[in-house]
């Protein structure tokens, strides 16, 4: 674990947090951290300690909805489009394809920092509860580390409580 990644995904990551002065640089980890399971067992945390980053596809303007929540919590959706105003049909499953388009990340590799297109972002409370979490650095085996503060202060985001109960 911790070799410097040269993937050009995460490398934008890298970019973006060095940009922000964030402290802590994306590593690689030798394992997959495509779920939030594989991710905690890499890096020896509990689940909840990493930020899961959902895309949602708004049907109603063709919008990217990010969800960034705690790997042991799961997002319920009507809470979403209540948050969006929208019905629960306007708020689709993102396809991979949308996800790369609008983010410029492939699922399982979806960064919250450094997106390729503008996309709204929620936070969910339940990261709160950490002074460490770890998110994915635009590569499947590589994340970054930071404290939901930092986090909140690189993105254009709204805690929110979105996860279900």
């Amino acid at each position: 674990m911790g070799n410097t990644p040269t993937h050009p995904a995460i490398t934008r990551v890298a970019k973006f947090l060095a940009q922000k002065s964030h402290p802590h640089r994306p590593i690689m980890l030798d394992d997959s951290a495509r779920t939030a399971q594989e991710a905690a067992d890499s890096l020896q945390c509990e689940i909840s300690q990493i930020a899961k980053s959902i895309i949602f596809h708004n049907l109603v303007n063709d919008e990217a909805i990010l969800v960034i929540i705690s790997g042991d919590k799961r997002v319920d959706e009507k809470k979403v489009t209540a948050l969006l105003e929208i019905s629960r049909s306007k708020l689709g499953k993102a396809s991979a394809d949308f996800v790369r388009e609008k983010t410029g990340f492939a699922i399982g590799g979806v960064s919250p920092v450094a997106h390729t297109s503008t996309c709204k972002i929620f936070l969910d409370e339940s990261l709160k509860r950490f002074e460490v979490i770890w998110a994915a650095a635009g590569h499947p085996k590589a994340v970054f580390q930071a404290s939901p503060q930092a986090l909140e202060m690189m993105v254009d985001a709204t805690w929110v409580s979105v996860a279900s109960e």
